[in-house]
């Protein structure tokens, strides 16, 4: 299925609107990369405050970057979306200094539930986590059109 200009438009409205509305994105100095349709990317420079005790980026933070990438592309649509399940896997740390980039991609959506998988990478390109989430939509519209 070919997707359509303004598809990809509308995702974009909705992850800034999202992005605009969030604190954590702020809080973390979170960039939106860009969005469409099923789709969204994001980055995140890892500060000092966002180490652990082994001076590595801290998991909880490279969730939390995974998941507004898997937010912003679960309601690309503008049907609002819900986090139903998700996991991570880590695979290599991120160091302070480093920006760190989730890509989240829709594998399938049908009926009310999608999968979407995020592969989140540091500035080399490999991989630091790949995260799996399961969306389940609510209904109504994100932002008004």
């Amino acid at each position: 299925m070919t997707k359509l200009p303004e598809e990809d438009a509308l995702g974009r409205a909705v992850a800034r609107k999202l992005h605009e509305l969030e604190g954590t994105s702020a809080a973390w100095d979170l960039a939106l990369i860009d969005a469409g349709a099923g789709w969204a990317r994001c980055s995140m420079v890892v500060r000092d405050d966002m180490l652990n005790g082994f001076k590595t980026a801290h998991g909880g933070l490279i969730f939390a970057l995974a998941d507004t990438a898997f937010a912003w592309a679960c309601n690309s649509r503008n049907v609002a979306t819900f986090a139903q399940q998700a996991s991570i896997s880590f695979l290599s740390p991120g160091r302070a200094g480093e920006t760190l980039t989730a890509e989240a991609r829709e594998d399938g959506v049908e009926g009310r539930a999608g999968v979407y998988t995020v592969k989140v990478t540091g500035e080399d390109g490999c991989a630091v986590a790949i995260f799996q989430g399961l969306s389940r939509t609510a209904g109504g519209p994100v932002i008004e059109e």
